[in-house]
């Protein structure tokens, strides 16, 4: 199977309703170890990014990632835009004058779009950001791939890395951003980032199975 440009449009759209549906709990996440707006900041920049889909409903799948990087990086707020934003164009780079996403093109998505995380912010592995989602999603659907899993498989198991990814936050003490400054206090809280890239991941895998 292959993501196709309608799945990918879909997903895009649900991801929308789920940014605004998880905007409190996203915005509690980060009211414990930062500046208590990520729900807020992702709400707004997934909203700007349903506005601009109708648009780019013909176009080739890079086209359509490297819009969204582009609204999400001049709509949301704090570190995630940036990050998000460079997540996402550097995936519409890898995936330019692409009509659909096969298992190798989805490791090209995923690498490039963590290279972009690690461009634009620095993170190391145990830092308490996103990436200690992202990064071992990479891992998993890259063995998965070289496995002879199909993409929706693949993503299903990604989907179970970033959970894992998520609650393995928990214990860490953050190194980026507003929540280094707690030092030991940002001990014991999921990072909100991690949360939200969690989320984007298994609305992808709604997506795949309907």
């Amino acid at each position: 199977m292959t993501i196709s440009r309608d799945k990918l449009i879909a997903w895009l759209e649900k991801l929308s309703g789920v940014m605004r549906d998880k905007r409190d709990f996203l915005t509690e996440l980060d009211a414990a170890i930062g500046d208590a707006d990520h729900g807020i900041n992702m709400d707004r920049g997934f909203g700007k990014v349903l506005e601009k889909l109708p648009s780019l409903k013909e176009k080739d799948l890079g086209t359509i990632l490297k819009t969204v990087g582009m609204t999400l990086m001049s709509s949301v707020g704090g570190a995630s835009g940036p990050l998000y934003g460079t997540f996402y164009m550097k995936a519409g780079m890898a995936l330019a004058g692409k009509e659909e996403i096969d298992a190798s093109d989805l490791v090209a998505f995923l690498k490039a779009g963590v290279e972009g995380i690690l461009q634009r912010g620095r993170p190391k592995r145990g830092d308490k950001t996103l990436y200690d989602v992202w990064a071992p999603v990479l891992d998993t659907v890259e063995a998965a791939i070289h496995d002879g899993a199909s993409v929706k498989d693949a993503v299903a198991k990604a989907v179970e890395t970033a959970e894992k990814g998520v609650q393995d936050t928990i214990p860490l003490q953050a190194r980026k951003g507003r929540a280094s400054y707690l030092g030991e206090r940002s001990i014991g809280h999921r990072d909100p980032g991690a949360m939200s890239s969690c989320l984007m991941i298994r609305t992808l895998h709604e997506i795949l199975i309907t």
